[in-house]
């Protein structure tokens, strides 16, 4: 059973696939791939894809913060390694 998509959106990603917002499917960029035929006849029209979203930016931990993390004190730390 075959399940065509009609009015289909797409979305850009950060990787090498399209998202397919109808229904979330990833579509990889391979010529033989129908889905990505499906896209690129569906640019050819005229549309425009949803931009990738972008990646949130990683916080910047301090030494404390990455102890802290592991559950650990600068005294517990020092004490490891023989520095108290």
């Amino acid at each position: 059973m075959t399940t065509t998509i009609t009015n289909a959106m797409y979305q850009l990603t950060q990787g090498d696939t399209i998202l397919r917002t109808a229904d979330n499917a990833f579509i990889p960029k391979y010529p033989d791939n129908r889905d990505y035929a499906a896209y690129l006849a569906w640019l050819e029209e005229g549309n425009t894809p949803e931009p990738a979203p972008e990646l949130p930016t990683p916080s910047v931990l301090t030494t404390e913060d990455k102890l802290n993390a592991a559950g650990l004190t600068v005294a517990e730390l020092k004490e490891l390694f023989g520095l108290t």
